[in-house]
C-alpha cells in the first residue's frame, strides 16, 4: 500500500497556492508541519482545516507537510483531498459551504462575446478573474493542465465552481477529450457548472454519450438546472460534421472553433491573414446559423497586440461569429467593444423594429420599410440587435418612447 502522496504547486513564482506532502502512519496522531508567511495570523486555522479534512476521511495518524504561498481555504482543501485520494479509496467529498452568490443558472440565449480561459490547476489566476467581467469563465481541465496534474486539478476546479465569486460570469469548464472527459463530470455537474466545453468534438455520438452521463449524474443529485454544451471543432473531420454536431442535442447552444489544433490537423501554419481557416470558419458559422445556435471564434494568441486583436474581432464579426475566446483579461474590453452593435447597425435595427411594431398594430400581414418588404429573419435579427444594445446599456428599455419624444 502506498503511504506517501503529494499535490499542489511550489516554487518562487507560485502564489495563492500550496504544496502538500502526506504520509499516512500507524501511530502518533496527526502531525502537521506548516511553512507560511502568514503562519502567525492564520497558522492555527490552516492546521485546524487540515486536521478536519483528514479526520473527515477517517485518517487518525498522519504526517502532513504544508508549504503555503497564500492559499485560500478552498485551495488548501482541494490540495489536501487530492493527496488523500491518492492513498485511500473513498466516495466522500470534503466540500466547503457554497457561496450564495454562486447559485445562479444561465440562459440558452445568453450573450457570449468573451470567454476567459483559466488553467484548472492555477488558483491565483482564478481568484479575481470575475472582476474583469468576461461573459464566461472557462476553468480548463484539458490543454492548460499538465498530464500529471489533471487528477488533482479536478478537485481545485470543483471547489472553484462552489467557492469563488465570478461576478455572474457564466461558469464554464473545458473537460478533457471524450472519453477521458467523462471522468471529469462528477467533479463539475453537481457543483454549479453552467456550460461544458467539449474539446476536439468530431461527431454527434460524442455529444449523445456525454449527455447520457450528464443526465445520470443530474438524476443522482436531483439537479434540475440546464447544463449547456459548447462543442469545440478542432479538426478537418469536425468541420465536415459541424452541422450534425450543432443539431445533436437541445442543450448545444454554440459551436466554437479551435484554430491551433485545426491548422495543425491540416498541416498548415496559422497566420494573421487567416486564409488557411476561412473555409472552416465559414462552415462553422453557417452550421450554427442553420441550427439556431451561436458561432464562437477561436482565441487571438498575441496578448500584447491590441490593434491586431481589434482587426481580428472586426473580421470575425463580419464572418458572422458572435464571440470568441480570450487568454488574458486585457483582451476582454476590446472583444466586447467590437462585437457590440455599432451605431449604424442600431439605427437600422430601430427602423426595422419600429416598422414591425407599426405593421403589427395595424394588423398588417407584411412588414415594409419605405418601399422595401422586410422578411421575418431580418426582423428577428433587428430585434436581437436591439436586445443586445439594451443589455449593454447602449439603448434604454424605453428607446421607442424616447425616440417619439
Amino acid at each position: 500500500m502506498t503511504t506517501l502522496a503529494s499535490s499542489g504547486n511550489k516554487g518562487k513564482s507560485i502564489r495563492s497556492d500550496c504544496f502538500i506532502n502526506l504520509e499516512i502512519t500507524t501511530s502518533g496522531g496527526i502531525q502537521t508541519e506548516l511553512t507560511s508567511k502568514v503562519a502567525l495570523l492564520y497558522g492555527k486555522s490552516i492546521k485546524q482545516l487540515a486536521q478536519d479534512i483528514l479526520l473527515f476521511f477517517g485518517i487518525d495518524h498522519a504526517k502532513l507537510t504544508i508549504e503555503d504561498t497564500g492559499a485560500l481555504p478552498l485551495v488548501l482543501a482541494a490540495r489536501i483531498e487530492a493527496a488523500i485520494k491518492q492513498l485511500i479509496q473513498s466516495n466522500k467529498e470534503y466540500l466547503l459551504p457554497i457561496l450564495p452568490t454562486n447559485q445562479y443558472s444561465t440562459s440558452r440565449e445568453k450573450f457570449r462575446f468573451s470567454r476567459l480561459y483559466l488553467p484548472g490547476n492555477t488558483p491565483n489566476l482564478m481568484i479575481n478573474a470575475g472582476i474583469h467581467h468576461p461573459d464566461g469563465i472557462i476553468l480548463d481541465l484539458e490543454d492548460a493542465v499538465a498530464v500529471d496534474k489533471k487528477e488533482e486539478a479536478k478537485y481545485l476546479v470543483r471547489n472553484a465552481l462552489r467557492n469563488i465569486d465570478f461576478y455572474s460570469a457564466e461558469r464554464m469548464v473545458r473537460i478533457n477529450q471524450i472519453p477521458r472527459g467523462l471522468n471529469d463530470l462528477d467533479f463539475i455537474i453537481p457543483h454549479n457548472v453552467n456550460l461544458i466545453l467539449v474539446p476536439k468534438c468530431e461527431s454527434a455520438e460524442q455529444i449523445h454519450l456525454l449527455n447520457t452521463h450528464i443526465e445520470k449524474i443530474k438524476a443522482k443529485h436531483s439537479i434540475s438546472n440546464d447544463i449547456w454544451l459548447m462543442p469545440i471543432i478542432e479538426s478537418a473531420l469536425g468541420v465536415m460534421k459541424a452541422f450534425e454536431i450543432a443539431i445533436s442535442a437541445p442543450n448545444v447552444v454554440a459551436l466554437a472553433i479551435g484554430l491551433e489544433d485545426y491548422t495543425a490537423d491540416l498541416g498548415t501554419k496559422r497566420t494573421s491573414e487567416a486564409t488557411e481557416s476561412f473555409y472552416a470558419r465559414s462552415v462553422i458559422v453557417n452550421a450554427c446559423k442553420a441550427a439556431g445556435i451561436q458561432p464562437i471564434d477561436s482565441v487571438y494568441s498575441d496578448i500584447a497586440d491590441m490593434e491586431g486583436l481589434k482587426n481580428n474581432v472586426i473580421k470575425s464579426k463580419s464572418l458572422g461569429f458572435e464571440g470568441m475566446g480570450c487568454i488574458h483579461p486585457r483582451q476582454i474590453k476590446v472583444i466586447h467593444q467590437y462585437f457590440a452593435p455599432d451605431a449604424d447597425e442600431i439605427t437600422k435595427a430601430k427602423k426595422i423594429v419600429n416598422a414591425f411594431v407599426e405593421a403589427t398594430e395595424k394588423g398588417l400581414g407584411v412588414v415594409s420599410l419605405g418601399t422595401k418588404m422586410i422578411d421575418p429573419p431580418v426582423v428577428k435579427r433587428a430585434q436581437k440587435i436591439i436586445s443586445l444594445a439594451i443589455s449593454l446599456g447602449i439603448l434604454s428599455q424605453n428607446w421607442r418612447e424616447e425616440n417619439e419624444q
